[in-house]
């Protein structure tokens, strides 16, 4: 069963994205968003403002889902016999950049980008048709 997740699209006041530098698998050492899984009993908001608070100690009070994200990699990084598989929501927040970043250890370091990464393939949630939905 894939493992359900939100992503987080962290924009500061000049338009660049949070990058942090992955200390885990998946995607160990790439450059990526903040995010992870929704616990059970918990709401795809509480699970954005929980990620965000507890991997770059930033709070978050605005935010706007904007399509979602599936990672299927080939190995599996637990060691199990099949492939890792998760779906993502994908948020998007805004920041002032006064809020000092504190990152925890599920990353090395971060980046403040012009672009994010570009295996990120967000898909939106309907997508635009001819004559309607």
């Amino acid at each position: 069963m894939p493992i359900f997740c939100v992503d987080v699209i962290i924009q500061n006041d000049r338009g660049k994205y949070l990058l942090v530098k992955r200390s885990n698998e998946p995607l160990k050492g790439k450059w990526w968003i903040i995010g992870g899984r929704v616990l059970k009993g918990e709401t795809m908001e509480e699970a954005v403002i929980r990620k965000v608070r507890q991997e770059t100690n930033v709070l978050v009070k605005d935010m706007e889902p904007i399509g979602y994200f599936e990672l299927v990699e080939g190995s599996n990084p637990f060691g199990l016999p099949f492939k890792y598989h998760s779906m993502s929501v994908v948020f998007k927040v805004v920041i002032g950049n006064n809020q000092p970043i504190k990152l925890d250890e599920q990353s090395a370091e971060y980046k403040f980008a012009n672009e994010l990464p570009v295996n990120l393939a967000i898909k939106p949630f309907l997508a635009k048709k001819k004559g309607g939905l």
